[in-house]
């Protein structure tokens, strides 16, 4: 049956690869010898005629032979209508791509969980390992570190302490303020605030503590990795807020892109919640069976902020509007993977569109306000594609445990697998944009073919 499987898997993807040159604008391959369970776009360093060069943040999550790392690595990302066709497809599935180069490693206490960057200044990001801690580095002040066999761990610039028990998933960083989000095993969710530790690490808003917040010391933290009792020493802050609410372990959680008060957590337990922290440590709102299983993850619009997402391992999406959360009831349930959703993510160019991956290895692309119109008169559409799906990615050949839109450069995502049950181990990272033919509108796309018609008449006649 496995193998049956496996084929199934190889035909797709060799169809998939042969589809390349005509669905992308552009595509990089690149083979990771360790997997990474995150990836994340950093800040955009250049920009050049033809490409822009940007940070990417992943990890490698080893086998103990050598030190669990985060990487910070260069993106060269080719600009639209660039890259020529039959070159995006011709790659090396076993090799690294020219485009992606390691800039510099950090010896991580643990494996790498979870990356988040912090929206006002990027080269700060939190990480989430197999402990309860929140660790805060400074990546571009970090040293580079060789990572080999007994390597001392990179010291972490904040410690952000106030979980019970492991948080290895859950974490989310705030657009408006220095504010960082956890969820844990604990069914807690916490909040700190980097303000509260007098550092340089913010120091655009200047160094000024806020009521309320609490002093900073040097402590030893739990390190992540199988429950051993090693330790991480660094400065760390006590949280501002513990919240109540969830009965199972909190995998997800995401502030309202347009408050730092309010903020939203779903978990094992199928609730989704909702938090307003001027009102209290319990929840403004719950929806007690958002899903029929556990739900891995969450995203708030930031165009449309009545519009929250939720994907669980019921292999369902489901779309709320946060002024109906007390019916219970999704405004739509979204079906177009075949295993439990692990990712989903609003796009920043088109407040309708979304993406969500999954561990059937597809990465769809969705458009809600295409459900429920006329059948597309185009003949594009597969026939029988769930209502508001319009593109799938199926590079991968394992899960996608990851996934983020590019906000420097429209339409571009970076995806990423774990392949170690495909291929034993490793993973895959993706780069790559669609071509713009199949989201722009209609009339303008059959206008611009229509300029090719006397060009493809003529190599007809010939």
């Amino acid at each position: 049956m496995k193998g049956e499987k496996g084929r199934s898997v190889e035909e797709k993807y060799t169809q998939w690869k042969s589809l390349v040159p005509v669905l992308y604008d552009w595509l990089a391959n690149h083979n990771l010898v360790w997997p990474s369970l995150s990836c994340r776009w950093g800040p955009q360093l250049e920009q050049a005629t033809y490409k822009t060069r940007q940070r990417l943040y992943l990890s490698e999550q080893t086998d103990g032979s050598v030190p669990n790392t985060l990487v910070i690595a260069n993106c060269e990302v080719v600009k639209p209508r660039v890259a020529a066709a039959e070159h995006i497809s011709q790659f090396n599935e076993e090799a690294r791509s020219p485009f992606v180069k390691k800039y510099k490693t950090i010896i991580h206490p643990g494996e790498v969980n979870r990356i988040r960057e912090l929206p006002q200044n990027s080269k700060i990001v939190a990480t989430h390992t197999d402990s309860p801690d929140v660790l805060i580095w400074d990546v571009e002040a970090q040293p580079n570190r060789h990572a080999v066999l007994g390597a001392a761990d990179s010291r972490p610039d904040l410690i952000l302490t106030g979980h019970q028990e492991n948080a290895e998933f859950a974490l989310a960083m705030c657009p408006t303020e220095p504010f960082v989000l956890s969820g844990g095993k604990d069914k807690l969710v916490v909040l700190w605030s980097i303000h509260d530790h007098i550092s340089t690490l913010a120091k655009e808003q200047g160094p000024t503590k806020s009521p309320g917040s609490t002093s900073t010391s040097t402590k030893h933290a739990s390190k992540g990795g199988g429950g051993n009792d090693n330790h991480v020493e660094g400065p760390s802050v006590e949280a501002r807020g513990i919240y109540q609410g969830h009965d199972d372990t909190v995998e997800d959680v995401l502030f309202c892109p347009s408050s730092a008060q309010e903020f939203c957590s779903v978990g094992d337990d199928s609730c989704l919640i909702l938090w307003d922290a001027r009102a209290g440590s319990t929840p403004a709102i719950k929806v007690e069976k958002a899903h029929n299983a556990d739900i891995h993850c969450v995203d708030w619009n930031r165009h449309d902020i009545n519009l929250i997402l939720t994907g669980s391992a019921d292999n369902t999406i489901h779309m709320f509007d946060r002024r109906n959360l007390s019916s219970g009831s999704p405004v739509h349930k979204l079906v177009g993977h075949s295993a439990a959703v692990l990712c989903v993510q609003w796009s920043p160019d088109k407040s309708s569109v979304f993406g969500s991956s999954a561990e059937d290895g597809i990465l769809n692309i969705w458009d809600h306000e295409k459900i429920g119109k006329r059948q597309d008169t185009t003949g594009l559409k597969a026939p029988n594609a769930p209502p508001g799906l319009f593109f799938q990615h199926a590079g991968h050949r394992d899960k996608v445990v990851d996934f983020h839109w590019n906000t420097s450069d429209p339409w571009t995502i970076v995806s990423v697998s774990d392949d170690c049950e495909s291929t034993n181990g490793g993973g895959t990272l993706q780069i790559w944009r669609m071509i713009d033919l199949i989201y722009r509108p209609v009339d303008e796309v059959l206008a611009e073919l229509d300029k090719f018609k006397p060009h493809i008449l003529a190599c007809e006649k010939n």
